[in-house]
C-alpha cells in the first residue's frame, strides 16, 4: 500500500517537473518568434546617390532674321536675299545643308501711330521674318559661328542669334548606368547603418527612384521637380533612389 502511495508521488513530481521544464521551454520558444517577429517588422530607409560630369555631344542653335517693307511682296524679296545670304555665310563657316533648317514666313502688321502713341488702324508696312535652325555634333563650330554670325550686321541683315543649347543624346542608357550605383550606394549605407547599431541588413522592402539633376558642373542648384539645364557644355548629372530594407 505505501508502495503505491510513493510510487503515486514520484509520478505526479515527474509529471510536474515535465509540465514546468516544457512551460520554460514553450516559453522560451514563444519569445525567440516574439523577438523573430519584430524583427522582420523593423526596416531602415536610406537614400544612395550617384553623380557624374559629361560633356554634352549634340548643339541646337538658331539665327533669326526679319526685314520691312511697306508691301510684302517688297519685303518678300528682300528676306528671300538676306536669307541666301545666311545660308551661304553658314555653308562657307562649314555648315552642311543636312543639320539645317529653314522656318516658314511669319508677317507681321505695322501700324501708325497718332500724336499720343496711341496705335492707329492705318497699315504703313509689314515686318516679315524667318529662322534658320542647326543641330549639330560639332558643338565648338557651331558654338563659335553663334557668336560670330552678327558680322552679318555689317551686310544689313537684322540677325538675333540664340543663346545656344547643348545636349546629351546617351542620356537614357546612363541613366539607367546612375540608378543602379545609386541603388549600390544605398545598400552600402544601409549596411553601415545597420552594422552601427549591431544589426544586418535583410531584404529588399521598396524602393523609389528620385529626380535626376542635370545642371551645370559647378552648380549646386536642387530641386524637387527636377533640374534640365541646357546651356551647359560639360554638365553634372545626379541620381538619387530612396531603398527600404528590412533589419535581421
Amino acid at each position: 500500500m505505501n508502495t503505491q502511495r510513493i510510487s503515486s508521488r514520484h509520478g505526479l513530481m515527474w509529471l510536474g517537473t515535465s509540465l514546468a521544464v516544457g512551460l520554460i521551454i514553450s516559453t522560451v520558444l514563444a519569445m525567440g518568434t516574439v523577438e523573430r517577429i519584430k524583427l522582420a517588422n523593423q526596416t531602415i530607409m536610406v537614400k544612395g546617390c550617384a553623380e557624374k560630369l559629361i560633356d554634352s555631344d549634340v548643339i541646337a542653335w538658331s539665327a533669326s532674321f526679319s526685314v520691312q517693307g511697306s508691301q510684302t511682296a517688297d519685303a518678300y524679296k528682300k528676306l528671300k536675299k538676306d536669307l541666301s545670304t545666311v545660308l551661304d555665310y553658314l555653308r562657307k563657316g562649314g555648315v552642311p545643308e543636312e543639320v539645317m533648317t529653314v522656318s516658314s514666313i511669319s508677317t507681321r502688321e505695322l501700324y501708325e501711330r497718332d500724336e499720343q502713341g496711341r496705335r492707329t488702324d492705318i497699315i504703313r508696312g509689314y515686318r516679315l521674318s524667318q529662322s534658320v535652325h542647326v543641330r549639330s555634333s560639332e558643338l565648338e563650330k557651331i558654338s563659335r559661328i553663334s557668336r560670330e554670325c552678327t558680322d552679318l550686321i555689317e551686310k544689313g541683315i537684322e540677325i538675333d542669334s540664340s543663346t545656344p543649347r547643348y545636349f546629351y543624346t546617351g542620356f537614357d542608357k546612363l541613366k539607367l548606368e546612375m540608378l543602379g550605383e545609386a541603388a549600390r550606394d544605398a545598400r552600402r549605407r544601409a549596411e553601415q547603418l545597420a552594422k552601427d547599431s549591431g544589426s544586418k541588413v535583410g531584404a529588399l522592402r521598396s524602393t523609389s527612384q528620385g529626380v535626376f539633376q542635370i545642371t551645370s558642373a559647378d552648380s549646386t542648384e536642387v530641386s524637387n521637380y527636377g533640374v534640365f539645364d541646357t546651356s551647359s557644355w560639360t554638365k553634372k548629372i545626379r541620381a538619387v533612389v530612396t531603398v527600404r530594407y528590412s533589419i535581421r
